[in-house]
């Protein structure tokens, strides 16, 4: 399976195991959703169950709110993680708090899903990657998958969560891996490569992050589509890396983290959004409070630019594994 065909057998399984799931966003019943990934499932399982919205981000999130605290396990399609930002009050003032605000008498068991990051020349408004803001809000779980195995199991584990989760899809990654260049294919390196998804029932732990390398020269902390980019400078670079893939931000694996800090005494972190306040500062500050007396060099982060997205300059935007390469080379000389 690809990332696509992935994430759709991860909600049929779970429409078909619990009555309580319904899945509802724009364009995601008849048509399939913009980027197919809910293809055939109202044919399937009725519009009662998978069934279109109008384009109101704020009422999709108002509404699965309503449901969540009535038993139901809504999951909601932002059509793209750029046209989140209305629905934001939904998410944090109110889906985030139910849990607390109700003394644990209600629950938002909600998965947002939104395709995130560049790579389709989609410009400004179709590319962001705005996954920092919903790791500072408590009560949320944010998860950003790097493979199709992942993915599907992730979400499953989403669905099956009493509380709510932003899980966001690189769309680079959607029709299958890559090497890090846009313009190449590649062997899939995971230990579940494209294809090898099984199709029943699993789940993959959120807050459980996945060693893809084994290294000892430098830890290289990254998720989603910069995994692909960090591998591929860690073999051409000839760094002997250790690449983690985050899976899930919040709540973060630190134990994973500070063990192969550690061991290696240098990190470098990856990430295709900007710079300032990036999920990486996070990254940065854990390591320091954590890894301060194993540290032999700064911490290196390799990022987007603080600029709106720039549509025409989309492929220098991205670190790609030359900029990736060159910081493992400036951590492994510091």
């Amino acid at each position: 399976m690809n990332m696509v065909q992935a994430l759709n057998a991860a909600m049929d399984i779970m429409l078909g195991r619990d009555a309580n799931v319904v899945v509802f966003g724009e364009d995601v019943g008849y048509f399939g959703g913009v980027f197919r990934c809910t293809e055939g499932l109202q044919r399937k399982y009725g519009p009662s169950r998978v069934f279109d919205t109008p384009i109101a981000e704020a009422g999709l999130l108002a509404t699965a709110v309503g449901m969540g605290a009535y038993g139901l396990r809504p999951v909601v399609e932002i059509q793209f993680a750029d046209y989140i930002y209305p629905a934001t009050d939904q998410l944090i003032s109110e889906a985030a708090r139910l849990r607390y605000r109700s003394v644990g008498d209600f629950t938002a068991p909600i998965t947002v899903r939104a395709p995130c990051g560049g790579g389709i020349f989609g410009g400004q408004t179709h590319s962001q990657s705005p996954e920092a803001i919903f790791t500072h809000v408590c009560g949320l779980t944010t998860v950003i998958p790097s493979n199709p195995y992942d993915a599907k199991g992730l979400l499953i584990s989403a669905i099956e969560d009493d509380d709510p989760v932003i899980f966001l899809e690189p769309k680079r990654l959607y029709n299958g891996p890559f090497d890090g260049h846009h313009d190449r294919p590649v062997t899939p390196w995971t230990e579940h490569p494209a294809g090898e998804v099984p199709d029943g029932y699993y789940t993959v732990p959120l807050g459980k992050a996945s060693v893809v390398r084994s290294g000892e020269a430098v830890t290289v902390l990254t998720y989603g589509t910069m995994v692909h980019v960090a591998m591929t400078a860690v073999a051409e670079s000839g760094v002997d890396g250790e690449v983690i893939d985050l899976r899930t931000l919040i709540p973060i694996d630190i134990d994973t983290i500070v063990d192969s800090v550690r061991k290696t005494g240098r990190c470098v972190i990856v990430h295709e959004a900007t710079r300032t306040s990036g999920f990486g500062a996070e990254l940065s500050a854990l390591v320091q409070e954590n890894c301060f007396y194993s540290l032999e060099a700064p911490i290196v982060r390799v990022t987007g630019w603080d600029t709106p997205y720039p549509h025409s300059l989309e492929w220098d935007y991205f670190p790609g594994p030359k900029r990736v390469a060159e910081g493992l080379r400036r951590a492994m000389e510091g």
